[in-house]
């Protein structure tokens, strides 16, 4: 094992004492291209061009004298300190950090950072990333090859935003451009680049401020604690009770990073939940007015929502991949539809047994693992606890089986 690994970070100013002093004793360097090129790594060391980062951390690990490794901004956010560290390599790591290259982006763009959400896209994460810019009004991409600021465009369509794209960030070839993010596709853009996504509906206005990394505190304003409103709340919909939708949103577990589908939304009530817990949504549903009220609803609430007019299953063809979907309408022809998209989860409701058990059957046709219950809710009016309405539905809940 090697005697001693420290992790530089490299932002393009002249390198520290600490760490020249760490690259003069070193018998081997790793790093990028540009970093190898770097006068400070010692003639005589061994050197490494990181491509696969577990390779580069077994050789380190079989390596018998001091090792450096160099890597962009702040190699302990999103970088290789992670890997490096990993309990299969066993590498003991001192880090010299340098400004993180998420910081160095905002700096160019002078905007503050703390309300931002970061993300990493990867080809194999590059839907996930989207989903966030989709959901969030304020995210940096850290992109990679295969996952950059041209996919980010093309997954993005029909949501407009804008791009601050930083590219080669602390070299003599650094770039910062801003364009819309329909524009971005049409170029080739260089690596390594950092892509600052703006844009959307944005929060409440609020004199709160920020005290937690990635979060706006005027999201979910005092007024506005909890979920699943009751039915007077202006974000009701129509024809279901709250404890019906709180119970959907339970079996769905919208998240960041998830795309979650509405379908026959009504006044958007689970739509604007679904993304108050980090979720993108697209909300879908015929009646222009409901869509109206959703958009509505998104804006008072500060979340962002896609809402899209048209009638299910026909609309649905043209829209991304859910992970998770609440069919609000439609029936076992809409479920079917959904069902062929393959989402992790599908939830709907029936007020007839005859209807529940029609699109019980579509799910357990289409592979899926179904539950249903029967939920009966009664509302009291708590001054003399009299009845005030009574809900009967249908819940239906499907997992699709992690091996489908």
């Amino acid at each position: 094992m090697a005697d001693r690994v420290t992790v530089i970070g490299w932002d393009g100013s002249p390198l520290t004492a600490a760490a020249r002093s760490a690259l003069s004793a070193a018998t081997l360097v790793a790093g990028a291209a540009h970093h190898l090129a770097l006068p400070e790594v010692p003639p005589g060391a061994e050197r490494i061009r990181l491509g696969s980062l577990g390779l580069a951390a077994r050789r380190i690990a079989g390596h018998r004298g001091t090792a450096v490794v160099l890597a962009d901004g702040d190699p302990g956010f999103f970088g290789v300190v992670r890997t490096l560290r990993a309990p299969e390599h066993g590498l003991e790591v001192e880090v010299v950090p340098a400004v993180s290259s998420v910081a160095a982006a905002f700096a160019r763009a002078g905007m503050p950072w703390d309300d931002a959400q970061v993300v990493v896209a990867h080809p194999r994460t590059l839907r996930r990333a989207v989903n966030v810019c989709r959901a969030r009004t304020k995210v940096a991409v850290l992109t990679s090859p295969g996952a950059g600021p041209a996919e980010l465009a093309l997954l993005l369509e029909g949501v407009h935003r804008t791009f601050v794209i930083c590219e080669e960030l602390g070299t003599d070839r650094e770039r910062v451009t801003v364009l819309t993010s329909d524009a971005a596709a049409d170029h080739t853009w260089r690596d390594p680049n950092v892509v600052i996504v703006i844009g959307g509906t944005g929060h409440p206005a609020t004199a709160d401020t920020p005290w937690l990394l990635g979060q706006n505190p005027a999201q979910t304003p005092a007024t506005q604690r909890g979920w699943a409103h009751p039915d007077t709340d202006p974000y009701a919909g129509e024809g279901e009770s709250a404890q019906l939708r709180a119970a959907q949103l339970a079996r769905l577990g919208p998240r960041p990073g998830d795309l979650v589908w509405d379908i026959g939304t009504g006044h958007g009530a689970l739509a604007v939940d679904a993304a108050a817990f980090g979720a993108a949504v697209i909300a879908v549903d015929a009646d222009p007015r409901a869509c109206e009220r959703v958009t509505a609803a998104a804006r008072r609430r500060g979340v962002q929502i896609q809402v899209v007019a048209g009638r299910a299953p026909h609309v649905l063809e043209n829209l991304p991949e859910p992970d998770v979907v609440r069919v609000g309408g439609g029936g076992a022809a809409v479920v079917a539809a959904v069902a062929d998209r393959r989402p992790e989860r599908i939830v709907s409701h029936a007020s007839t047994r005859d209807q529940a058990e029609a699109i019980g059957r579509t799910l357990t046709e289409h592979g899926y693992a179904v539950e249903c219950a029967l939920l009966q809710s009664v509302g009291l009016d708590t001054r003399t606890w009299a009845e005030q309405e009574r809900s009967v539905v249908f819940l239906l809940a499907a997992e699709r089986p992690v091996n489908r």
